[in-house]
This record gives structure tokens, C-alpha cells and sequence, in this order.
């Protein structure tokens, strides 16, 4: 019978521990950007918007009185 590789299982181990901590990290950030871009993309489109002319502004939702 084989002699089981320990060193081999703990490195798997180690691989998978930082793998997930990675991605936890990278969605941590991911998150993060979302909320700021979320804030910057709205001012940027409504930029683009405005600039081909033929668009009504999209706040303009009540008639002058």
C-alpha cells in the first residue's frame, strides 16, 4: 500500500485557503468599485445624453405650470 503524501495534502490545502481569500478579496474590491462607478457612470451618461441634442432631459418629468 502506498504511503499517504502529507506535505503534497497540506500544500493543497494552503492552495485552496488563499484561492478563496483571493476571491473573496477580488469581490470585496469588486463591490467597492461598483459603488463608486455607480456614481461616476451616472453623471457620465447623462452627459452623452445631453450632448446628441435630440434627447429630452430625463429629470424634466412634471409641464411648466
Amino acid at each position: 500500500m502506498a504511503k499517504p503524501n502529507y506535505d503534497f495534502a497540506k500544500r493543497q490545502r494552503e492552495l485552496a485557503k488563499k484561492a478563496k481569500k483571493e476571491e473573496k478579496l477580488r469581490k470585496k474590491a469588486e463591490g467597492a468599485e461598483d459603488a463608486e462607478g455607480a456614481e461616476g457612470t451616472s453623471g457620465s451618461e447623462t452627459e452623452d445624453t445631453e450632448s446628441d441634442g435630440d434627447a429630452a432631459p430625463a429629470d424634466d418629468t412634471t409641464p411648466p405650470a
